[in-house]
Order: structure tokens, then C-alpha cells, then sequence
């Protein structure tokens, strides 16, 4: 990686919305220009790995995945404990969330931009996931924070975290999927449930509730479209 050089890097998780993103960059850029970068930090749904890297091979992109194995040593949640019940208690946050994961993305994300002369990252990151699922940082004000101390970082004014996803609803961000000509094949390739379990998922866990409520209300506006499921 050390003379690869890039324009863009995709935090790439073999998610919808990250995957999703990873298709606006390559529209912008080339897939010759954009690096996808996953992270592997012994999650539960370790097998959207193996997604992301499929997706990738598919659309010509080069995929790293860097080892952040040790957040399992220093934090709990249901994503890195299988034996713990996923819960989502009324009014609190679930017990997937990650303490501070996202901002320890974008930071590595950056760093290994900045090696790579690129000026940006994208993250698939939603304000719904905020509202609704309690991720508070998921949100455009908290990854505005983390641009500005970047910035500082990389000593780069301009370096941005793009986050194109995060004012849309999940049925929006299909709608865009569409647009691009990329939702069938999302919907087929993309692992989002936190059980590991491609296309609907298990429907129970607070992904699947979010993506499959999108996926009917996406489907009621295109009745004569066929999606895969």
C-alpha cells in the first residue's frame, strides 16, 4: 500500500450504505482512483468481510481490510460478544453500538489517506441510524468534529469526510441505489443484518428493521419493479 496512490478511500464496511457509497466514489472518481478500506474488529457479522471483498473484486476496486482486533479487549457490546443477546432497549441506544467506532474509522480512514495522497473519505454514515437506533455517531454534526481535528492531523484544510447518504431515509438512499443501476445488485451482495445473514437478514435485529422497513417502502413505489426479494 505504501506506492499506491488514490483519490478517494471508501470506509467499506460490504454494508448497503457503505457499498452504496463505495458506487458514488467510483461514479466521481474511476475505480482505479478509490480504495476500499474495511475493518475487521472481531464483529459478530465478520462475514460482510468476505462481502466487501466479493463487491470489490466485481467492480474492479482495490479492498484492504485493516485489523482493529483489540477494540474487543477494551470495550463490550453485543457486536463483539456472540454470546450476548442483541437488545434495544425503549429510549436507549442498543447494545450493538460500538463506543466511538466510527470516529476510530474516519481517523485511520484519513490516516492511510493522507499516505495515499487522497483528500477525502466517504462513510455510509445516516442521521436515521441516530434517531432511530441511538449510533450518536452517526450523525453530520459528529463527523463535522472529526473533519475539523483531521484537518489539523493531515494539515490539510481541504480534507473532507463525505458523507452522501446522510440526510436520506433508507427507502431514499434506494431510490439513489437505483438511479445508479446498483440496487438489485446491492440488495443480492450486501450483508447488513448484525447476525450475518445475507438478503433479509434475521428481521429482527435494529439493521434489518431499518433496511427491510426501507426495502417495502421502496417497493410500494415501484410495484412493477423486481427486486430479489
Amino acid at each position: 500500500m505504501k506506492h499506491l496512490k488514490k483519490d478517494a478511500i471508501v470506509i467499506h464496511s460490504g454494508g448497503m450504505d457503505s457499498s452504496l457509497c463505495l458506487a458514488i466514489a467510483v461514479k466521481e472518481y474511476g475505480s482505479e482512483n478509490v480504495l476500499s478500506l474495511s475493518f475487521s474488529y472481531q464483529q459478530r457479522h465478520s462475514s460482510e468481510l468476505e462481502q466487501a471483498r466479493e463487491i470489490c473484486k466485481e467492480w474492479e476496486v482495490d479492498h484492504y481490510v485493516l485489523d482493529i482486533g483489540c477494540l474487543a479487549e477494551i470495550t463490550s457490546n453485543a457486536l463483539l460478544d456472540q454470546e450476548m443477546q442483541i437488545e434495544h432497549p425503549h429510549g436507549k441506544a442498543p447494545n450493538t453500538l460500538v463506543v466511538g467506532r466510527n470516529g476510530l474509522m474516519a481517523r485511520l480512514g484519513a490516516i492511510h489517506a493522507d499516505n495515499l495522497g487522497a483528500h477525502c473519505i466517504y462513510m455510509g454514515v445516516m442521521e436515521l441510524e441516530s434517531a432511530n437506533s441511538g449510533y450518536r455517531d452517526c450523525s453530520r454534526a459528529y463527523m463535522d468534529l472529526m473533519e475539523q481535528i483531521l484537518r489539523i492531523d493531515l494539515d490539510d484544510p481541504n480534507f473532507a469526510i463525505r458523507t452522501p447518504l446522510i440526510d436520506l431515509c433508507k427507502e431514499e438512499s434506494m431510490e439513489l441505489a437505483h438511479s445508479l443501476g446498483v440496487l438489485e445488485y446491492l440488495l443480492d451482495e450486501t450483508i447488513t443484518c448484525y447476525e450475518g445473514i445475507p438478503r433479509k437478514g434475521c428481521q429482527i435485529c435494529p439493521a434489518c428493521a431499518l433496511r427491510n422497513d426501507g426495502i417495502e417502502s421502496f417497493k410500494k413505489k415501484h410495484p412493477t419493479l423486481v427486486l430479489p426479494y
